[in-house]
């Protein structure tokens, strides 16, 4: 039986907290991409091995992406929309697994994506421009916009939140409920859309967060070593 996705029923107690099914699976992907990143970059080397070769085209095509997005050097913000990207996907992926749900068809996961997300444009938009510059950008064009440009952030926020969590949430009842009333393999097609749908949701997720830390970080002065690399011909 499918339960609600607002609902979260603890598997177990530590303390007064309670951990449900959803924070368990995080942690589970959380430990597996830790552990498959130290393993597959232990041993790099001059001649790349075929994982490395994977590994270092996945790290271009973040680079490129950051690069055509934000307008920026990929290098302060690699780790956070790789690892954006690949929680994500991981995590939608997981409902094809018997009896996992994927954290990301739980609105709190969603939350929390979307508050790192949100903690991160200000977090580069202070570092780049300085604090004094930052939130003067609330004031553009006039200051009259100062309270539709806080609510502009409130609400990019709450849209990253239900963008994923509906599009995820909707794919896992659709299998859900065709599995319990045609059998095992008739909903085969529909986990294949489901997966697909989870890569774009995952891609689109990330995306925006680019659009948002991007947008923070415009006009803002470029480091040294980045005016270089643009002048070298």
């Amino acid at each position: 039986m499918i339960q609600s996705p607002l609902l979260s029923t603890p598997l177990f107690h530590i303390g007064p907290i309670g951990v449900a099914a959803s924070v368990v699976t995080t942690w589970a992907i959380m430990a597996i991409l830790a552990g498959g990143a130290a393993l597959c970059t232990h041993r790099l080397s001059l001649v790349p091995s075929k994982i490395q070769t994977v590994l270092e085209l996945l790290v271009t095509t973040v680079d490129t992406q950051i690069r055509d997005t934000m307008q920026a050097e990929p290098q302060r913000y690699r780790a956070l929309i790789g690892t954006l990207f690949l929680f994500i996907l991981v995590s939608n992926c997981a409902s094809l697994l018997p009896g996992v749900e994927p954290p990301t068809a739980h609105i709190e996961t969603d939350a929390a994506l979307a508050l790192v997300v949100f903690c991160a444009t200000i977090f580069y938009g202070v570092r780049s421009r300085g604090l004094l510059r930052y939130l003067a950008t609330f004031a553009e064009p006039t200051w009259i916009m100062i309270p539709l440009n806080v609510v502009e952030q409130i609400t990019r926020t709450f849209s990253l939140t239900v963008r994923l969590f509906g599009n995820v949430m909707s794919g896992v009842f659709v299998v859900g409920i065709v599995l319990s009333l045609a059998g095992l393999f008739v909903p085969i097609p529909l986990m294949a859309l489901d997966l697909l749908t989870g890569a774009v949701q995952a891609y689109i997720f990330t995306v925006l967060a680019m659009v948002f830390i991007g947008a923070a970080l415009a006009d803002a002065p470029q480091p040294a070593s980045a005016k270089q690399q643009k002048g070298t011909p």
